[in-house]
């Protein structure tokens, strides 16, 4: 018989019919009971996934943090315009023109998230001395936590390490302004380390590395140390830097729609621990089709130059529509990192990460991989459109280009969500300020049941 001491290292079961010769049948059961007739969706008008008929999301709550726009209204119709996003109030486009050729660009970003406004030179320079003074683990936090029970998935271990932080914190639980704001701001200055030591920690278990543990240093910006820690000789050039930084301030925040930032509003108006509801929302941003989306993007493309001539436009527009017609690389029928929820006619993000993503190829001499990009960006809106009979444009959104740009500064493909983590805990922790600073009601949508009411005298004989 098998029992439970025969699984060696803590390892979870493997629910077969090896354990348990009922397990198809249980499964089978799962498939019947929960599967909803869709036309029920339908008839109850139901919202699925927050969203109208026409893909717009349903209202649920305000915001001042920012502003995320694709169309504007002419005569009472949704006109498709470029798109724009606002922080606080500010262009997203004029943000990174105003940072250009200055360092701390995701830094000054994310004081204006927290308090609402641009800091000043004094303000930056107190706000950069005191992320400088949070911006470090403890020897043994490194060893006891991060070293042990390290995960290939860094995502797992950026909740994990969060999750543990509470218990190092003796006002966990404190859900006051003053509190959650001394939370938010270690959160952010701890999130970089967490993330490159997790994953220089899982290389040198799997012995694929020396392991590399170096601390951040002072007066560089958290994209520089981002680079400073990650690669094995500590080197960067003023442009990989510069364009790390403009992605950290890209990807900080958008709205509170987005299914993370939303998971922060939602965890939060429980009453829960900070620690808690940040841990939430890397976990919806682990998703695929949340945070991992430019890896997808980067599969696709890989997938693209092994099996077609990608110099030959004809060609290249032909597996295009193999990939369309689901009969090639994943056979989903979706070319990744084209279209958008609110963006139509563009995504201001990707229009700015496309410059820097031409010039950081011209540096590194892969503008032949650049323009295959852009053919594809080409193409693919058109093809969209035409293959799925849509009236609005198609556009290419920031992941598009994020995951080239990041292989492009060596950053592994085990940091492209983290890194993004890293970046919107501070668009997660200005919401959960928000949210707690207008003390909203917790967050409940309503379910409609649609089974069917049983009597115990209806059952058969159990025996």
């Amino acid at each position: 018989m098998t029992t439970f001491d025969q699984y060696e290292n803590d390892s979870m079961l493997e629910l077969d019919k090896s354990w348990n010769p009922d397990f198809e049948q249980w499964l089978g059961y799962c498939m019947t009971s929960g599967r909803i007739d869709p036309n029920l969706y339908q008839e109850y008008d139901v919202k699925r996934g927050l969203r109208d008929s026409t893909g717009k999301g349903v209202l649920t709550g305000l915001t001042e943090i920012s502003d995320v726009s694709g169309h504007k209204i002419v005569d009472g119709r949704r006109i498709p315009v470029d798109g724009s996003l606002y922080y606080q109030g500010y262009s997203i486009t004029d943000l990174i023109n105003s940072h250009k050729n200055r360092r701390f660009a995701f830094e000054e970003t994310t004081y204006l998230l927290l308090f609402g406004s641009l800091p000043t030179r004094k303000q930056l320079d107190t706000f950069l001395k005191i992320l400088a003074e949070l911006q470090t683990l403890s020897v043994r936090f490194v060893r006891d936590v991060i070293m042990k029970a390290s995960s290939e998935n860094i995502m797992n271990a950026l909740q994990r390490c969060i999750l543990t932080l509470y218990t190092y914190d003796e006002k966990a639980d404190d859900i006051s302004v003053s509190n959650v704001l001394r939370q938010s701001l270690q959160l952010i200055a701890k999130m970089p380390l967490i993330a490159i030591y997790s994953y220089h920690s899982y290389r040198h278990f799997r012995k694929e590395e020396d392991l590399l543990i170096r601390n951040p240093k002072k007066g560089l910006s958290f994209a520089e140390n981002l680079l400073f820690m990650l690669r094995p000789d500590g080197k960067y050039t003023d442009l990989e830097a510069q364009v790390l930084d403009t992605c950290l301030v890209l990807h900080a925040e958008h709205g509170g729609g987005n299914n993370s930032t939303f998971t922060t509003h939602v965890v939060t108006s429980s009453g829960t621990d900070t620690y808690s509801a940040m841990a939430a929302s890397i976990g919806s941003l682990k998703g695929p089709r949340h945070g991992g989306a430019n890896l997808k993007v980067q599969n696709m493309f890989a997938d693209i130059k092994a099996n077609c001539d990608w110099s030959d436009p004809e060609a290249l527009r032909a597996y295009l529509e193999l990939i369309l017609d689901k009969k090639a690389f994943d056979k989903s029928g979706l070319i990744y990192g084209m279209g958008h929820a609110v963006y139509t006619q563009s995504d201001p993000r990707c229009v700015i990460l496309k410059n820097y993503a031409r010039a950081l190829a011209e540096e590194k001499d892969l503008m032949e991989q650049f323009q295959l990009y852009e053919r594809v960006e080409e193409m693919a809106g058109e093809m969209i459109m035409n293959k799925r009979q849509l009236f609005k444009p198609v556009c290419p959104n920031v992941d598009f280009y994020s995951g080239f740009v990041y292989s492009m500064l060596g950053i592994p493909t085990e940091l492209y969500t983290p890194l993004f983590a890293i970046s919107r805990v501070s668009g997660w922790c200005a919401h959960r300020l928000e949210e707690l600073v207008n003390q909203g009601k917790i967050i409940r949508p309503a379910y409609k049941y649609v089974g069917h009411h049983k009597t115990f005298a209806e059952l058969d004989d159990r025996q």
